[in-house]
């Protein structure tokens, strides 16, 4: 590697430590994540799957079908939305609270306390 080539690398990791930086002490609803690719189609998928569930929802009512039925997919996209939010949660600690934490920004634990209080409501 010759001395520009070095020059630009380390211009590099320099930027992207300086916007993980950055980026860490942004207000909540400034931050943002970067998802791998397997974590990001997971993701999606099963949001997608959840939207076909609530459109389900929606031509059940429409066609008349009946109320027990209707409550019985309700209790799914429930099912499906909790275990979404499980999911997320776990990538949420794994990554964001930990590099947080290891960044000094303790008041994350207090982010993901009051968070998980919301959750279990």
């Amino acid at each position: 590697m010759n001395g520009t080539e070095r020059e630009e690398t380390s211009n590099v990791s320099q930027s992207a430590e300086a916007h993980l930086q950055t980026e860490s002490h942004l207000p909540e609803c400034c931050r943002t994540k970067h998802r791998d690719d397997k974590e990001y189609r997971d993701l999606l998928n099963r949001l997608k799957r959840i939207e076909g569930q609530v459109r389900g929802l929606q031509g059940m009512v429409e066609d008349d079908r009946y109320c027990v039925e209707i409550l019985t997919q309700v209790s799914a996209v429930q099912s499906a939305l909790s275990s979404f939010s499980k999911v997320l949660l776990s990538s949420h600690i794994k990554s964001c609270v930990v590099q947080d934490v290891r960044n000094g920004r303790e008041e994350t634990v207090d982010e993901l306390c009051a968070t998980i209080q919301r959750l279990m409501k």
